[in-house]
């Protein structure tokens, strides 16, 4: 690490060179190649699949995606001559558009199920040739662009559907520029210098945007959601300026003690710089534990993430080195500048709030350590409530035409109408036939059913289905136990006696058999990314308590931001305050993805801690000390990183979309607990209550596990001689007291 540092110092010109070609050319490429995401949740071996394969095999014409176009009039009917001439011609232009399939409206002898028994609201389906992730985003702003230009005075014209969704424009990168703002306010304070505090957002938005453009190219060698992209600048953007931060601090500390900027910069990366990288494959390890599921619709997402991680870490310990290089002294404030060249090299002692408050919890650690798990297990509770779903375009912004269409069909044909479940089985003989003839009677009068179309036939006759409307949203548990309630009672029933075998699908039918591999596979999955994390921590710190304890702080991280998410997102606690829509289930792949991000996010800051507590024991085997003063030299840092990824989290809020602003505020309320109550708190209480017992590790172990030191031996050993020699002459003229002398 320090070669590296050094070599990026002295040939800064061509590191700065290098990363600014590296985020030019995937940019540049990224532009060329276009986005090709997709959001297919469909998981092989489910029933919901089965019957989508069973769907597009006999009726290739109902392969795509089905969009709907609704209109409602102020006064009148959708009946009356005008509004009908208006809109046929309108459903004729569209049906002639390039990308659709087919258009069925409502004006004839089997529309009359699309329009309201009020005759003021009707709908017409779109479908278009391909699946809505392969739908060229020009094609369904022409279809919406067509559709719209029939509005006029007293006629309202709205879409829906999934193709429909992809003209609704995120808008600009407010919530970036709005989290970028505030982490820079935030390190201006921190350290009073300009310079310093722009280089650590200078440096996590090359790796950013790198990693984004990177992002975009991976969506075609794989699939890659299209919310994985805003889901690796969230996290990109709050670790990399976390692990920018750590660096500059750790330089700045060597400035003052009136090294030299390369030496400065050297060792920064040679001490911190190995933490930063330790942190961040721990942050890889558990967003790539994700692979295990083997789940393609997360394997994109883990692997979109990782690069940003991965080149956050590469930005922090090879860009940042050349650009500290190219400030010089400046990252120093003015006065910080004019006290080093009037008093000398001075060390940096842990004194004022944070000496007191670490002073406080070695005073407190039972009555702290109480209170710190009381208010974790208050915010986890709701998470006992937790229900994982499909939220649906009932929950996109009001202004949204999806928004309005849905709340249209919903006000005027019911909430059902949204979400259809279809029905499709392989046809036998004649009591197969016979069977689904029926079938349509039976399901309606099936509880939760609104109505059920007669049976429909392929080409062949091999195949069959029809559509089932729910009496409820798709998001709701009704329709959840509708869909069970029909695998489980209703279709069994009524396949007897022939060789039917019918699969349920649809929206919400394929959302539940999503949730369900998902919560089947979790147990493994959490098991593993712990594992890993407690592998790390054991050959980090050699102690078999260490490791315990930090997964037991991550565990109790994660219940606490679901807790936090559920309040917000599925009871609608302030979710209509936030622009966040009405309140509704919690995404099926949420749980897995937080767990990742969560438990890689906990481990940095267990680091970062506990790194300053082990170099403190090693040198006097002293734990009291060694706590008090690891958690008064890097509570601030601490505290400050946290703030910052508080910030830029709760800033993609401002998105607009609800799953990013589901990680934004599960990403931020995990931080400010974890920093807050359980590293600066919970974690020392418990080590102080522990004692020596924190690094106790069997003899046997100790000897077959391998050496790993996360700041090198000789690096560790030249900083303590130097900090205590420069402490003894300087505290020699001054007598102050720091940290270190505060009777335990």
């Amino acid at each position: 690490m320090a070669a590296l540092a050094r070599w990026c110092v002295r040939h800064r010109l061509a590191a700065v060179l290098l990363w600014l070609l590296t985020l030019a050319g995937t940019a540049t490429a990224a532009v060329v190649a276009g986005s090709a995401y997709s959001n297919d949740y469909d998981v092989p071996g489910t029933e919901s699949a089965r019957a989508g394969r069973l769907l597009a095999e006999g009726f290739p014409d109902l392969g795509g995606d089905s969009d709907t176009v609704v209109w409602h009039t102020a006064s009148g009917t959708v009946r009356a001559a005008d509004v009908e001439q208006t809109m046929t011609r309108t459903l004729v232009k569209i049906a002639d558009l390039p990308g659709v399939a087919s258009v069925t409206g409502p004006y004839g002898d089997q529309g009359a199920a699309r329009i309201s028994e009020d005759g003021r609201t009707a709908y017409a389906t779109v479908t278009f040739d391909d699946p809505a992730e392969d739908v060229d985003p020009s094609e369904a702003q022409a279809v919406v662009d067509t559709a719209r230009a029939a509005a006029g005075e007293g006629l309202q014209v709205e879409l829906g559907g999934s193709a429909v969704a992809l003209t609704e424009s995120s808008g600009t990168h407010l919530a970036e520029a709005v989290g970028v703002a505030v982490a820079a306010v935030v390190l201006f304070l921190a350290f009073g210098s300009l310079a310093a505090s722009l280089l650590p957002i200078a440096t996590a938005l090359v790796g950013v945007g790198t990693a984004y453009a990177g992002t975009v190219l991976l969506g075609h060698a794989m699939t890659v959601a299209d919310f994985a992209p805003m889901l690796g600048m969230l996290v990109g953007l709050g670790v990399g300026i976390d692990y920018a931060l750590f660096i500059v601090t750790r330089h700045r500390r060597g400035l003052k003690r009136g090294l030299s900027v390369t030496e400065a910069a050297t060792d920064a990366v040679a001490t911190t710089g190995r933490a930063v990288v330790f942190a961040g494959a721990t942050v890889c390890i558990a967003l790539l534990g994700m692979l295990i599921l083997r789940l393609n619709f997360l394997n994109g997402v883990a692997t979109a993430a990782s690069l940003t991680v991965v080149l956050t870490v590469a930005a922090s310990v090879t860009l940042l080195p050349a650009l500290l290089s190219w400030i010089g002294p400046r990252a120093l404030s003015r006065r910080e500048r004019r006290r080093l060249a009037e008093h000398g090299p001075e060390p940096e002692l842990p004194t004022g709030l944070a000496a007191r408050w670490s002073a406080f919890v070695e005073r407190h650690p039972r009555l702290l350590g109480v209170l710190a798990l009381a208010a974790v297990a208050v915010l986890a509770l709701p998470t006992l409530s937790l229900r994982l779903g499909t939220s649906d375009q009932g929950n996109d912004p009001r202004s949204s035409t999806t928004r309005q269409a849905y709340d249209l069909l919903a006000d005027g044909l019911g909430p059902g109408v949204n979400g259809p479940l279809t029905l499709v089985a392989r046809v036998g003989g004649a009591e197969d036939r016979l069977a689904l003839d029926n079938l349509d009677a039976t399901l309606r009068a099936t509880e939760g059913v609104a109505s059920a179309t007669p049976v429909t036939y392929s080409a062949g006759g091999d195949t069959a289905f029809l559509t089932v409307v729910p009496d409820s949203a798709p998001q709701s548990q009704r329709t959840s136990e509708l869909v069970d309630r029909l695998r489980d009672e209703v279709l069994p029933r009524a396949e007897r006696g022939t060789s039917l075998d019918v699969q349920v699908g649809g929206v919400t039918a394929g959302y539940d058999d999503f949730a369900a591999v998902i919560v089947g596979k979790l147990p493994l999955f959490v098991g593993v990314v712990v594992g890993l994390g407690c592998l790390l921590l054991l050959l980090a710190f050699r102690s078999v308590g260490i490791p315990l304890k930090a997964a037991a702080m991550n565990v109790a991280a994660v219940a606490a931001a679901f807790g936090v998410v559920v309040a917000v997102f599925q009871w609608g606690w302030g979710s209509d305050l936030l622009g966040l829509g009405r309140a509704g289930p919690i995404e099926p792949f949420l749980p897995v993805i937080m767990v990742s991000v969560l438990f890689g996010l906990s481990m940095d800051y267990q680091v970062f801690l506990v790194s300053r507590m082990y170099e403190e024991w090693l040198e006097t085997g002293d734990n009291r000390r060694a706590v008090r003063v690891g958690l008064a030299e890097t509570s601030r840092v601490i505290n400050s990183a946290a703030v910052i990824m508080i910030s830029v989290f709760l800033a993609f809020v401002l998105s607009g979309d609800r799953v990013i602003a589901m990680f934004g505020i599960a990403l931020a309320a995990a931080v400010a607990i974890d920093a807050f109550v359980l590293r600066t708190l919970l974690v020392p209480a418990l080590m102080h209550l522990l004692g020596s017992a924190n690094w106790w590790l069997p003899r046997w172990l100790d000897r077959r596990l391998p050496r790993l030191s996360i700041e090198p031996p000789e690096c560790r050993a030249a900083a303590r001689e130097r900090l205590t020699d420069e402490t003894a002459e300087w505290e020699t003229g001054r007598g102050r007291q720091d940290v270190r002398d505060i009777p335990g």
